[in-house]
């Protein structure tokens, strides 16, 4: 039976026209986007008085590593003493702590120890998470993990995108080299985690301690074949070329991005990637190389944020803490902001048409908030104004 749904008197944010609120209604057929307008027909739909509040599209929360065993405040007070993420990484901490922890849980123990963490971003207007895999680094626990992803999907109302990133680190127990490890187990248990329809997306590390360009790249070849879209960790703690094999392969995404150069912005603005940054990692590891904003402005690279939820380098779950931060942080805009949790985050999951904004032929993902302004989402700490949460048409009441 069709579910017609008219949204009205509400003050809505598309996100067509940056952060201006018009007074529209909204439309809704069985869970996607029919209409938007200023007076749209009732006939056959049951009509939601929004109360006069702000309705924004759904956020997407497009870089998180939610599914994870352990935790890491240990590490926290060790670099509060003065102990850098690499010192951490090279003595055994950093994502080797996480992967011991995440081999002891089952799937059905790593769907459980996740869902606190996607109510939390539920809460605040979610409607879409990446999750990637990467706290295994063999393959049964890699795909273990991509499955405990799913899991998610039909515990809670979101939508989930998964990406295979078993070159996230050199597990301790493998022998043999670094180009070994991609050939055995990020490739071969990629194309498993392909067969049993696990995997969206496929993403790597790209750094001094972890893998070089020439490394990840049969990862990344191996991936095209399978047509599977890539993606990129680059660029965080040293200038490693990463972006520029990221762009040769069409990425959707280049994540952290602090050192960027002007040369790389230009090489994703041709590629048509969308530069990821990562607030809650910059803030945690008190770095101080900004990403390189004024020249991916320049070159017209789309910018998006995420939390980069992880158990180390940034246990956020908020994307309106992200918002501010990257607000303060990297002196971003409002408009800027808001556009990098919803249309540009869509994008660099490649759900352009699909999510992100609110317009015709869109699902019906959007949030309803008890505020003014889109600014007022940024500019308050603290505060969640969410009133209630909307996931292809449906109210969700978490």
């Amino acid at each position: 039976m069709t579910r017609r749904r008219l949204w009205t008197n509400a003050k809505v944010v598309t996100g067509r026209a940056g952060v201006e609120a018009e007074p529209l209604e909204i439309s809704t057929v069985d869970g996607r986007i029919a209409a938007v307008g200023a007076a749209l027909s009732r006939v056959g739909s049951e009509v939601v008085d929004c109360g006069g509040r702000l309705i924004t599209p759904g956020f997407v929360d497009c870089h998180t590593h939610l599914v994870h065993g352990g935790d890491r405040a240990r590490e926290f007070e060790m670099r509060l003493e003065g102990a850098s993420y690499e010192e951490i990484a090279r003595t055994g901490g950093g994502i080797a702590s996480t992967v011991r922890a995440t081999r002891g849980l089952d799937m059905e123990a790593l769907t459980t120890s996740a869902l606190p963490r996607l109510d939390a971003l539920l809460a605040e207007g979610t409607s879409t998470i990446e999750i990637k895999s990467g706290y295994g680094l063999d393959i049964e626990t890699e795909l273990t993990m991509l499955r405990a992803a799913r899991t998610l999907a039909s515990r809670r109302p979101v939508r989930i995108v998964t990406t295979w990133l078993a070159a996230h680190a050199m597990p301790a127990d493998f022998q043999g080299s670094k180009s070994d490890y991609v050939r055995d187990v990020a490739v071969a248990g990629l194309e498993r985690a392909h067969a049993e329809g696990l995997v969206d997306g496929v993403d790597a590390f790209c750094e001094t301690i972890a893998f070089s360009p020439d490394e990840i790249r049969p990862l990344f070849e191996r991936a095209r074949e399978l047509g599977i879209r890539v993606k990129l960790h680059a660029e965080q703690l040293t200038h490693s070329g990463g972006t520029q094999l990221a762009a040769e392969y069409d990425a959707l995404s280049v994540d952290h991005f602090e050192y960027g150069t002007a040369a790389d912005a230009a090489a994703m603005k041709a590629a048509g990637t969308t530069a990821v940054l990562l607030p809650g990692a910059f803030y945690m590891l008190r770095e101080t190389q900004l990403p390189p904003l004024a020249e991916l402005r320049q070159a017209g690279v789309p910018i998006a944020l995420a939390t980069d939820c992880n158990p180390g380098t940034s246990p956020l779950t908020s994307l309106l803490l992200t918002m501010n931060m990257a607000a303060t942080l990297f002196r971003m805009t409002v408009s800027e902001c808001f556009e990098g949790v919803t249309q540009h985050a869509a994008s660099a999951l490649g759900l352009h048409g699909e999510t992100g904004l609110i317009a015709p032929g869109y699902s019906a993902d959007f949030a309803i908030w008890n505020t003014e302004s889109v600014a007022q989402l940024v500019n308050r700490l603290g505060l969640n104004p969410l009133h209630t949460r909307i996931f292809k048409g449906e109210t969700c009441n978490e």
